[in-house]
């Protein structure tokens, strides 16, 4: 089995990335089969790992990809506690212990925090110069913010913004998607199934059935359907990482997305981001 690999989202630097990765938030309960879990999503082509050091997962995310770190393409974040100039730098350097690894793909600031944007993008700049971290850039930042980011120095760099979205939270659509295409900045999709709530909407069911898929096929290959999304759905099984890989291979018709804006109604109006 192999993923689409036609489908790939690029980053600023010209990195690609399938638009698929594997996130870990709330892994850790059942180490060997997640780990198992990420090295098959690995060789299906599935090469973003999400963790953060919140998460409790660099460890785990560090064993699964110590034979592979080539391959692998690690996302970690920085708590907003931790993101003052200092401690920006000495978060990233525990990350990097707890994973093992002399560098991270790409390091974000978690959240909004009381510390001046300016001091961790200074930070975040020194960090990627050093070689450290390949990309930096942002998780949870609206519209307004991501200006902000943009207008201080160095602040074009920024790599991607990471916030939730699936078909129950579309706030995103209303502005922040096109700002981020228009700005070359990668939109990564956390919680993309909704927490797996959605899974049995008789919507999504009769969709999946037209392609011979599941539901969370379907919810995947919506969030993908623009070129510019990352889906970063937890895997920690197996068989989750095969039934969400198969998500690459679906297209979406006029008549899916028609029924899909019917059952879960894009804004029509701005929505204050959803997330931490």
């Amino acid at each position: 089995m192999m993923s689409d690999m036609d489908k790939h989202v690029t980053f600023r630097n010209g990195q690609q990335v399938c638009p698929l990765g594997q996130g870990t938030y709330q892994m850790g309960r059942r180490r060997n089969e997640e780990i198992q879990a990420l090295r098959r999503g690995i060789d299906l082509g599935l090469t973003l790992i999400d963790t953060a050091e919140m998460y409790g997962t660099e460890d785990l995310v560090g064993e699964a990809v110590r034979d592979c770190r080539e391959r692998a393409f690690i996302v970690s974040k920085v708590l907003p506690s931790n993101a003052s100039y200092e401690g920006t730098k000495r978060a990233c350097e525990r990350s990097l212990m707890r994973l093992g690894t002399d560098y991270i793909d790409l390091y974000l600031l978690h959240w909004i925090g009381h510390y001046p944007f300016s001091e961790t993008v200074r930070a975040l700049v020194e960090l990627q110069q050093e070689g450290k971290i390949r990309q930096w850039g942002m998780s949870n930042l609206d519209v307004d913010d991501m200006e902000h980011i943009l207008s201080l120095p160095h602040g074009k760099d920024c790599a991607a913004n990471q916030v939730l979205y699936n078909l129950k939270d579309r706030g995103i659509e209303y502005d922040l998607i096109s700002w981020s295409e228009q700005h070359g900045i990668p939109v990564m999709a956390y919680t993309p199934l909704g927490e797996g709530r959605l899974r049995n909407h008789k919507t999504l069911i009769e969709i999946a059935r037209r392609h011979d898929a599941t539901s969370t096929q379907i919810m995947l290959a919506w969030v993908m359907r623009t070129q510019n999304v990352i889906a970063i759905p937890k895997a920690s099984s197996i068989a989750h990482v095969e039934e969400n890989v198969r998500s690459l291979d679906i297209s979406l018709t006029e008549e899916d997305l028609h029924d899909i804006d019917k059952a879960f109604p894009a804004p029509t109006h701005k929505v204050r981001l959803a997330g931490w």
